[in-house]
């Protein structure tokens, strides 16, 4: 499996604008490449080609006077700002014909310098290393200082530096990972385990734990709030209001990296302690157009259960997911009674037919592993021999997780 690491970079002033100019010279390249293709299609000719654009807008560009400034950055940078347009114009053709899965994607736009995510990638023709100092050796940009907080078990083929819209810059670096030390470090189980996400609590488990939701937003809103409104204060174009954005991007980004956290090391736990989890499949997109969606967003169940699903594949581990339509919350987990639905204020009741009273949230919490066919304590009605979840891709977050991110 690949994962993804991602590591603070701290560059000092001359870095930064030697970084700005790498950023602004791959875009320029990229751009053009949108509009060469744009103009083709507009003249009813056929696309060019990959290589025909790189002896155009790299190798000739250098030689005009309107684009001899490429020459200042390496050309690896340029020639993969290149395959990033080739690869969002696959993707593109690719969901037309529906081949794609997943939303329907649009043409690729023009980036812009004002875009909150700046990045560029170095591969192993560019020559980066990592010096004796542990720092990170980028060409044409230098020896960048760099928080490691961890160790990379191999060698990495690319580097790809990313500026984030708090102004903060990672190293991100694609790694496989060695199948037997994921072995060794997590040894199978014999526990099975239920959830049931909530917002009043953001995990029930069917051994009956409660996880308190931390509500990161909520607990920040105050200061959100005061850092939004002296924004809207400021001048358009003035270097205060790009002071005050500034600020209104870390505020997020500290509150992004504690939600990061808080999913990271809940799902790692999960996945140690037990050998299948079952989870319900909900529809989030859906709940996120309610009046609930703030508490919806903040919650975060998706980018959890993205979590869920690489660290099972990574682990040896097996995640299932019921149907968001299994009746959790209306049957006895005791004798399987359906009592109906119920508001969601009810948080206890008691079953008509056995009389058994109920934890409205444990309850649904049972009824999920029973749904997933994880009933008793056993993996004995575990299926095994389905295909392992697919790791999630790279959704362009950066913070500081406690497991590496998938790729």
């Amino acid at each position: 499996m690949q994962l993804r690491y991602s590591f603070r970079l701290y560059p000092d002033t001359g870095q930064r604008v030697a970084l700005a100019r790498a950023f602004g010279c791959a875009r320029v390249v990229f751009n053009d490449a949108v509009r060469a293709r744009e103009d083709a299609r507009a003249a009813g000719g056929a696309f060019p080609k990959a290589g025909e654009l790189s002896k155009k807008l790299i190798t000739a560009a250098k030689q005009s006077p309107a684009r001899s400034w490429l020459g200042e950055v390496s050309s690896v940078v340029l020639q993969q700002s290149l395959r990033d347009a080739e690869t969002a114009y696959r993707n593109f053709f690719a969901s037309l014909k529906g081949t794609r899965k997943g939303p329907k994607l649009g043409p690729p736009r023009f980036k812009s310098r004002k875009d909150k995510r700046q990045s560029i990638r170095f591969t192993a023709n560019a020559r980066w290393s990592l010096t004796d100092r542990r720092q990170l050796s980028l060409p044409k940009i230098g020896a960048v200082k760099v928080k490691w907080s961890r160790t990379l078990p191999t060698t990495p083929a690319t580097v790809t530096v990313i500026k984030d819209a708090a102004g903060r810059y990672f190293a991100s670096f694609v790694i496989d990972t060695d199948p037997a030390a994921d072995a060794a470090r997590m040894p199978d189980t014999d526990h099975t385990i239920g959830i049931d996400l909530g917002l009043t609590h953001f995990a029930v488990l069917s051994t009956g734990e409660k996880i308190d939701s931390p509500r990161f937003l909520r607990r920040a809103e105050k200061k959100l709030k005061r850092a939004q409104r002296e924004l809207s204060r400021k001048k358009k174009g003035s270097k205060n209001r790009d002071k005050a954005r500034l600020k209104v991007a870390r505020a997020h980004a500290k509150v992004t990296d504690a939600r990061h956290e808080f999913h990271h090391q809940l799902s790692t736990r999960l996945i140690r302690e037990n050998q299948a989890i079952g989870v319900e499949d909900l529809a989030v997109t859906a709940l996120a157009r309610t009046k609930m969606a703030k508490s919806v967003h903040d919650a975060g169940w998706s980018k959890f259960i993205s979590m869920l699903e690489y660290k099972a594949a990574r682990y040896g581990r097996t995640l299932i997911k019921i149907g968001r339509f299994e009746p959790t919350s209306q049957t006895c987990s005791a004798c399987g009674h359906r009592d109906g639905p119920k508001p969601l204020h009810v948080r206890e009741w008691t079953c008509s037919a056995c009389g058994t009273v109920h934890d409205r949230d444990v309850n649904a919490a049972t009824n999920v592993k029973k749904a997933a066919g994880l009933g008793g304590d056993s993996l004995r009605s575990v299926d095994k021999t389905g295909p392992d979840p697919a790791p999630r891709e790279e959704t362009g977050s950066h913070g500081f997780p406690t497991e590496p991110r998938a790729a």
